[in-house]
């Protein structure tokens, strides 16, 4: 397939800059992704579309206060730096802008020197590797120095760094969040939980795929990054017994819909606990084996995201709901309103 099939135009001031005051208040597109009918809803009435027997996939990853700003120690010159993925101990892999003359050997300083880091490698598109050196504890040195990693896409700053955050986000890693799960409160979800509807969790530490465009014509010629991911005992048995039991299993977000397929196409439509790394790259023509239904945001034209969505309700009907949510002014991207597709 072409990239350019998976083109739209959007107009940039549907683009959401900040989060709305109410989490659950978005407006929510219900795609039937059987016979392409749309609705439109408030994110707080999702209920209405959930079965009791059902069960919701939340991804528990945390967002690390992953953007650093800081100085080449040679030079003095202003470096920023984007915490990826950690590797072994204080090793990280990192974005570098500017990264040309950032080379191997090179130190960096953060915050008068309360943080430091020495270049170890270079790696293509603004990569490198690098190690770390502070006194104390990484993550509570990163809390004081670090801002939130914000999208490029996002000009407004953040006035509280939480609402870049799940009311659920629990196990620190990520560089992104998984914005599907942004509208949800606690209210909701314990509404849902009375309704008689499962809620489980999993872990994907959203990476570099977050931040790099598909460059190629032929999409199945992208290479995607790989992702840690992790699923529990307890949620791997809730998962076969909702299979068994005739519920649906709905993925809340796109990294919760890849670690789900990438665990059920490696144990034929089974779920078992265990972690590892994912690399799957879902567009259509991809059968799906663990989800019946997703919950996900509007994404950007010709992104691995929109040909995800693609994949699961068919590439037109999911064009032809983006037309109608840019006609209908919905709100895009990170911030913005949701989709159900069921």
């Amino acid at each position: 397939m072409k990239l350019d099939q998976f083109d739209f135009e959007l107009p940039e001031e549907l683009i959401a800059q900040v989060p709305l005051e109410n989490r659950a208040a978005s407006r929510l597109m219900v795609l039937d992704k059987q016979s392409g009918d749309i609705k439109h809803e408030i994110f707080s009435d999702i209920t209405k579309y959930l079965h009791k027997g059902d069960c919701l996939v939340l991804n528990d990853t945390k967002v690390l206060p992953a953007r650093l700003f800081g100085l080449k120690v040679d030079t003095g010159a202003k470096v920023e730096v984007l915490l990826l993925k950690q590797l072994n101990g204080d090793q990280w892999e990192t974005l570098v802008k500017p990264a040309k003359r950032l080379k191997r050997g090179m130190t960096l300083t953060f915050g008068d020197g309360q943080l430091q880091a020495v270049c170890l490698d270079e790696l293509e598109h603004g990569g490198r590797i690098l190690e770390f050196q502070y006194d104390g504890i990484f993550y509570e040195v990163l809390d004081q120095l670090g801002k939130m990693p914000l999208p490029p896409y996002i000009k407004t700053q953040l006035e509280d760094q939480d609402r870049y955050q799940t009311v659920y986000a629990k196990e620190r890693g990520s560089a992104a969040a998984p914005t599907a799960g942004l509208h949800f409160t606690e209210e909701l979800l314990e509404e849902i939980r009375e309704k008689g509807i499962h809620i489980a969790y999993i872990t994907l530490h959203v990476g570099l795929g977050t931040f790099r465009p598909v460059n190629v014509d032929d999409i199945e010629e992208h290479d995607m990054h790989s992702e840690f991911y992790r699923m529990s005992k307890e949620t791997a048995a809730l998962l076969n017994q909702t299979r068994k039991q005739g519920g649906r299993i709905i993925s809340v977000g796109t990294t919760s819909t890849r670690t789900l397929e990438t665990i059920a196409s490696a144990h034929n439509g089974h779920f078992i606990e265990g972690n590892g790394w994912t690399d799957i790259f879902i567009y259509p023509g991809y059968e799906f084996k663990a989800i019946d239904g997703m919950i996900t945001n509007f994404h950007l034209p010709k992104s691995t995201l929109i040909m995800l969505v693609s994949a699961l309700a068919g590439r037109e009907p999911v064009l032809h709901a983006y037309e109608e949510a840019v006609k209908e002014k919905y709100r895009f991207f990170s911030f913005g309103d949701a989709m159900l597709l069921i």
